[in-house]
């Protein structure tokens, strides 16, 4: 079973006409994110670009705004986030900006209305330190970085 939670959204001019993100299927968890560029905006392999949305949100305290590639666009074009799952933290209040990374070996075009990144908004927990002469051991150790095979 799911929440609900009320997020304040504000659509900048430059948003006229796009669609508020939105959830494609009913068992999706994250919404779409549209280009609100007027012309087309080109990415070179290599280049980094940062789109803009139009949007601008009110994240409650407690929570983050995950900003994440679209698996159809990395598959498809090699297009992603270099900063993913980039966070918007819930005392921003400007434009939701997508840098988008070209990893692909071809040119790609983003256009207006196109969809661009997902959004997801998760709970966030605060942390305290509680610094300790040693940690508890586990029998995993130090081990990390491939240890447990292909």
């Amino acid at each position: 079973m799911t929440t609900a939670l009320t997020v304040q959204i504000r659509r900048l001019s430059s948003a006229e006409g796009l669609g508020l993100p939105a959830y494609m299927t009913p068992g999706a968890v994250g919404m779409d994110l549209h280009a609100a560029v007027v012309d087309d905006v080109v990415i070179e392999p290599g280049d980094i670009v940062l789109v803009p949305t139009g949007l601008e949100v009110a994240i409650p305290d407690g929570f983050e705004g995950q900003v994440r590639p679209r698996s159809g666009l990395a598959v498809r074009h090699g297009i992603s986030l270099p900063n993913t799952p980039a966070t918007i933290d819930a005392d921003y209040r400007g434009e939701i900006r997508v840098p988008l990374i070209n990893l692909g070996r071809e040119t790609f075009r983003v256009s207006r209305g196109m969809r661009i990144a997902q959004f997801v908004v998760a709970p966030v927990m605060r942390v305290t330190w509680d610094e300790v002469e040693a940690l508890p051991a586990t029998g995993r150790g130090g081990k990390g970085f491939g240890h447990s095979g292909v």
